[in-house]
């Protein structure tokens, strides 16, 4: 426990001691208090909401009434009927069953002349607009009223008149060079061999036997490989996971390559 420690006792501080009384300065006021003042008491008597208010008090009689305050909407009449209806056209009713479609109905257009003569000037139409004559510019300012039909048309056969179609793209031709110097270098390779002696011309039998063994094999590893457990928390489940993956992986290559070579030779050694 804390306890206080008292100065020892003294015979002096048995003479009375004169209080010495210190003199506070005077508190600031602002001079603009009394402006201030005035201000506040202006303002918050406008905006009192104690006592009565100085407005209008509604009347008893004129209380808030259910439905008061929806908007009304004005009454129909014949008028409104007609002024609406006479703004729209209607469409056709859908025909019953037992209504017959309208036969021998004829039309003198050419639909094989109309689609040539569109087809001849889709070339030239289009150059212009590729090009960016006034010509082109003229017509499609013009063609959302007179010309929209031929629009229409050319935009559909624009992909025939394009400058590169009907072109092989570049990266196709590049993978059927790279496939045909592939297949000349495996050829000169099977000559050169053949000459010597050392090769064996494999059948097509044979070689759709070997295919279907390959694919035969795969399938069981692929069911077995299936078959393995979902977790691996051993080194044995590992390694067998990774023989599987590594023997599927040699018999597709070996399918792959008997299906993409008709012509195959084996050594003699």
């Amino acid at each position: 426990m804390s306890h206080v420690v008292h100065p020892p006792e003294s015979v002096y501080n048995l003479i009375p001691r004169e209080e010495v009384q210190t003199q506070k300065t005077s508190r600031y006021v602002s001079k603009y208090r009394p402006i201030v003042v005035h201000e506040r008491k202006s303002v918050k008597d406008d905006m009192r909401t104690m006592g009565p208010a100085k407005v209008e008090v509604p009347s008893p009689d004129k209380y808030l009434k259910k439905h008061s305050k929806e908007p009304k909407l004005p009454e129909k009449t014949e008028c409104t009927k007609k002024a609406r209806s006479a703004g729209t056209v209607r469409k056709p009713p859908v025909p019953a069953r037992t209504d017959n479609p309208p036969m021998g109905i004829h039309t003198k257009r050419d639909f094989i002349k109309t689609a040539t003569g569109f087809a001849n000037e889709a070339p030239a139409y289009l150059r212009g607009h590729q090009q960016g004559t006034q010509a082109a510019t003229r017509e499609f300012r013009t063609c959302p009223k007179v010309h929209q039909e031929k629009v229409n048309i050319l935009s559909k056969v624009c992909c025939f008149y394009s400058q590169h179609y009907g072109e092989v793209p570049d990266y196709l031709q590049q993978r059927n060079e790279e496939e045909r110097q592939a297949q000349e270098e495996y050829d000169n390779f099977v000559r050169e061999q053949r000459e010597r002696g050392a090769m064996n011309h494999l059948s097509d039998e044979k070689r759709q036997v070997i295919l279907q063994t390959l694919k035969k094999n795969w399938d069981q590893l692929h069911r077995e490989y299936q078959g393995l457990s979902f977790v691996m928390d051993n080194m044995s489940k590992r390694s067998h996971k990774d023989r599987l993956e590594v023997a599927m992986k040699k018999l597709e290559n070996d399918i792959k390559l008997f299906e993409r070579f008709k012509t195959i030779y084996i050594s003699n050694n």
